[in-house]
């Protein structure tokens, strides 16, 4: 039997609203980039060719090419979560580098995590201008008394 009182209406509205409010705090989970297999880290070894670390984890994410010490690839993978409108937070990264001998040949791996990263600001978004920074306020009252804003120099007698 369906209530249709008012009485039922507002705890059913009550209900809907302290529902989908809850669920706003629930945070999204997004898992980003690389994500291995159980156990393909581990058949990574000293020696072995890119065929076969390719074959093993896929192409890389990233690749590094330094002429006098050989190749790096990087597996890498980041945790995000993000709860109803505030920013995405970065939970977990893992990079998996792998660097190869001039012969293509795995010289040395490591696996590192968020903790071991640094964040770097390649650009900021910012022009850098030359000269002093003026508030929104100097700026607009920078402009009295300059004669309207006129770039000709008033001469005496002329109007």
């Amino acid at each position: 039997m369906t209530d249709f009182s008012p009485k039922g209406q507002i705890s059913r509205r009550a209900f809907l609203i302290g529902a989908a409010a809850l669920g706003g705090c629930t945070p999204t989970v997004l898992h980003h980039g690389y994500l291995p297999r159980k156990g393909d880290m581990e058949k990574i070894h000293e020696g072995m060719s890119k065929a076969e670390v390719e074959a093993i984890l896929g192409s890389p994410s990233t690749t590094a090419t330094i002429s006098t010490q050989g190749d790096g690839y990087y597996y890498i993978s980041s945790t995000v979560e993000q709860t109803s409108i505030l920013e995405p937070k970065e939970t977990d990264r893992k990079v998996f580098a792998i660097r190869f001998d001039e012969n293509g040949l795995v010289r040395s791996f490591a696996l590192y995590g968020l903790q071991d990263g640094q964040v770097v600001n390649i650009s900021s978004r910012k022009t850098p201008t030359r000269g002093r920074e003026l508030t929104i306020l100097q700026q607009i009252f920078s402009n009295f008394g300059t004669g309207g804003g006129s770039t000709r120099p008033s001469i005496p007698g002329r109007f």
